[in-house]
């Protein structure tokens, strides 16, 4: 995650100038008109945006009175900037975006957390003494720009990483496959896969069953959207999180083919091995989902996680974090039957 500051006054007069959002509907025109909701992804179209995909697919959404749009992400778009510009109505991100809404005041939240896990790894050769992420002190390790402010700093406070074990990350894996001694950052779902393509079989060090608990693949809106169109919220999450559940317990096939109509480079047996270790690694539903629901969020785990990030010096102390959320939407067991 690569940080963006927004200007308070940018936000304020974007906002000021008003987005065309559709009015809410009395219950019984919704079968009459469906009001529009743009969500706008992280990334190009892939199995971690899955569950979205398979609400859309299906028809949840409409069922939920929405007519929904997924936009997809990409290297050369900021979602932030665009919820600013109010040309959505909803974005990907995670926890790190809701501290940057209250460090710079600006009227955003998060509203649900899709992932329980965060699927950010650390990836080492076998046969190297690099089996636990402790083990990796002292050790070179190739990081990106947005890794170096988010778990980072964490990784020095809990683990005693230091900065002089920073390689550059081009996000090309050519130097680790090269020097065994390298270990490298990746998503759980991406860079392994690749890494066995070329015949390595990696050790890969999940930071979130370390103790990194930054939620992953959030919905955030504005707080103007929540106060003035919950119900219009509370159906997009509904939705949403039952999505995610057919998405994950039961044929993706629709969901997959509008990925690949999205993003055509997205081969069936990266979807495939995508979905299967989301499974295997709990990254949706594990943690308070499996009491609570998909899309679950709790302010112990916020408090907790901002307390860490801030004594690492990765957010400014003394925020009012409760600014950064809200549970109104989630924690309903919805879509467990």
């Amino acid at each position: 995650m690569t940080r963006k500051p927004l200007s308070r006054r940018t936000t304020l007069g974007l906002l000021g100038a008003g987005t065309a959002l559709a009015a809410l509907p009395a219950p019984a025109l919704r079968a009459q008109a469906l009001d529009k909701f743009v969500y706008q992804t992280n990334w190009r179209a892939q199995a971690e945006h899955g569950g979205f995909y398979h609400a859309l697919a299906t028809g949840i959404y409409r069922r939920y009175g929405i007519d929904a749009e997924i936009r997809m992400g990409g290297p050369q778009q900021d979602p932030n900037a665009l919820l600013v510009a109010g040309r959505v109505d909803a974005i990907m991100s995670n926890s790190f975006s809701g501290f940057r809404y209250v460090e710079e005041n600006v009227p955003f939240i998060v509203v649900a957390s899709v992932m329980q896990k965060d699927p950010q790894v650390l990836i080492s050769h076998p046969g190297m003494g690099n089996d636990t992420l402790p083990a990796l002190r002292g050790k070179p390790i190739l990081i990106g720009a947005g890794g170096r402010t988010s778990y980072w700093p964490w990784l020095r406070a809990r683990f005693g990483f230091t900065d002089d074990q920073i390689r550059p990350y081009t996000f090309n894996m050519a130097p680790f496959l090269a020097d065994k001694t390298l270990s490298q950052q990746g998503f759980l779902t991406s860079e392994p896969n690749e890494i066995r393509k070329a015949g390595v079989e990696p050790v890969i060090h999940l930071l979130a069953e370390y103790g990194f608990e930054n939620y992953q693949t959030t919905i955030n809106t504005s707080v103007r959207m929540v106060r003035e169109k919950a119900d219009l919220v509370q159906r997009f999450v509904n939705a949403s999180i039952e999505g995610w559940y057919g998405y994950l317990n039961g044929d993706p096939a629709a969901a997959n083919a509008l990925i690949q109509r999205d993003n055509p480079d997205m081969a069936s047996d990266k979807i495939a091995q995508s979905i299967a270790q989301m499974k295997q690694y709990g990254i949706v539903d594990s943690g308070d989902a499996k009491q609570l629901g998909i899309g679950a969020m709790t302010d112990a785990r916020w408090k907790s996680f901002y307390d860490a990030m801030a004594a690492a010096g990765a957010v400014r102390t003394g925020l009012d974090i409760s600014r950064a959320y809200t549970l109104q939407f989630i924690n309903k067991r919805v879509g467990m039957g």
